[in-house]
């Protein structure tokens, strides 16, 4: 687990700089100098564009990393990385042909709720095609087992970049039609910038010669497509569809509850991004002691860390909807009922990347289809008599449901399981600390209390954790960072 938590640890700082600047620019930036119509717009703008950005990629983000490990000669490995970057040309190019023909029947469909959309559709397209070969540059550095710098490339350059847009906005030096076309150009030269990167780390050479294997990667690719856009689109398809039954300014009041609620993700994303190659490494190698030690160390410090970050969003929720505009405090149902989703992912470990590694994806994609279709459904029921807690509701049943089973695949299929005792220890914690301090307010100013309120949990939860030591690994940080005996 060295290179992992090392990594892990260096991304995790990165993931949450980036939604620490992001939180600055959803709870407050953007509430404050856009109008929730186009503040909607942006947030639905986005969802489409990571909705889309699999199909575009054509899955090689994925494959990539899956078969990687597999080459052995230089000319193979050349070959195998050459399709990698040709691939999603040769999709891209006709979905951009397919868009211009029928640009009308699309942004009508689309359009049907909220005029507005119809204005953002290539700039939609453009950042999906950004998003697409910023994935395969990041998996091209992943696979030489270098995440750290991709990973703040994904968390916090864009944020950036949009707290710049927002404050040259608010201080009128651009318009909102420059705001919106700046918007795509911070994606852009995110992509070249990561581009630049991979390359230094290393350089392509291109040979077009037949690839070993390659019907299995072509079958591969094109399945992870669908499987691969299962999690994107069992996140995103909610704005997409409030988008389309309710105002666009309420996607802004759903969005910020989302946003709160992903912060519990930030572990999960960081360690994914070493996860993922080291579990195609193992199934490759057959090493499936490994696998397994894997499996459950990330899961137990993916709870650990994932329930902390739990703690302080549910016990400082009501406090913090005091300090935004009021009209967004219609998410606190959302923030709960994704914040356990979120919790739930991170418990899973490095479920996923034994799965979309593994021969058995093509299970698991259909299952996930299944699951879709099920989302989208309970959207439509739910949303037009509940708003955003209808779309927060359905969005929890379908990603429970949906990692339910996929941990039970799991065991079936590889006869190891994530959670060992330490996982209950850790669960009642949770249970203990959410009972104690729910409640419990100090009668201050939100910030304050917030912050007294964090401090108190924070000294409570490091010290069960490291006192019953939890998890090794985590107990090593803190002797680490604390200097501990």
């Amino acid at each position: 687990m060295g290179i992992v938590i090392s990594q892990s640890f260096k991304n995790i700082i990165s993931t949450y700089l980036g939604f620490l600047i992001g939180a600055i620019n959803t709870l407050f930036l953007y509430t404050e100098f856009l109008s929730d119509e186009y503040y909607g717009m942006v947030g639905y703008m986005l969802s489409l564009a990571y909705v889309i950005m699999p199909l575009m990629a054509f899955g090689m983000h994925n494959t990539l990393v899956k078969f990687y490990s597999t080459f052995k000669t230089r000319i193979c490995l050349n070959s195998f990385l050459t399709l990698m970057l040709v691939l999603p040309i040769c999709v891209i190019l006709p979905l951009i042909l397919i868009t211009y023909v029928s640009y009308d029947t699309i942004v009508s469909f689309l359009s049907k709720k909220n005029e507005i959309i119809k204005d953002y559709l290539w700039h939609t397209v453009i950042i999906a095609i950004a998003l697409a070969y910023f994935e395969v540059f990041f998996a091209w550095a992943k696979v030489q087992m270098q995440t750290v710098f991709g990973n703040f490339m994904k968390e916090v350059f864009h944020r950036v970049g949009a707290m710049i847009l927002l404050f040259l906005l608010h201080f009128k030096v651009i318009n909102i039609e420059q705001f919106m076309a700046g918007f795509v150009v911070v994606y852009v030269v995110r992509m070249l910038v990561m581009n630049v990167y991979a390359f230094s780390v290393k350089l392509p050479v291109i040979i077009f010669k037949r690839v070993p294997n390659l019907r299995n990667i072509l079958k591969y690719s094109f399945l992870i497509i669908i499987a691969g856009s299962i999690a994107t689109i069992l996140l995103d398809v909610d704005k997409v569809m409030l988008g389309h039954y309710i105002d666009i300014k309420e996607v802004a009041y759903y969005g910020v509850a989302i946003y709160i609620a992903s912060v519990i993700a930030v572990p999960q994303r960081a360690m994914h991004q070493i996860l993922s190659p080291l579990s195609a490494k193992y199934l490759n190698e057959k090493n499936f002691n490994a696998l397994e030690d894997l499996y459950k160390r990330s899961s137990l410090n993916l709870f650990v860390v994932g329930g902390f970050i739990f703690l302080l969003i549910v016990l400082n929720i009501n406090q913090l909807y005091y300090i935004i505009p009021e009209e967004f405090s219609g998410g606190l149902l959302v923030v709960f009922m994704i914040s356990c989703t979120k919790l739930y992912d991170n418990a899973l470990g490095s479920n996923n990347a034994i799965l979309f590694n593994s021969d058995y994806y093509r299970i698991v994609l259909v299952l996930g289809v299944f699951l879709v279709i099920l989302m989208v459904v309970l959207n439509i029921v739910f949303i037009p008599i509940l708003g955003i807690n209808g779309a927060g509701m359905a969005t929890f049943t379908a990603i429970f449901l949906y990692n339910s089973i996929k941990l039970f695949f799991v065991y079936k299929k590889f006869k190891i399981f994530p959670f060992t005792l330490a996982t209950l220890k850790i669960g009642v914690l949770l249970i203990v600390s959410i009972l104690l301090f729910y409640f419990w307010e100090f009668p201050f100013m939100p910030i304050i209390n917030m912050g007294l309120k964090s401090m108190l949990i924070t000294l409570l939860y490091a010290f069960v954790v490291y006192r019953f030591n939890f998890s090794e690994d985590i107990s090593l940080l803190i002797k680490k960072y604390l200097k501990l005996k």
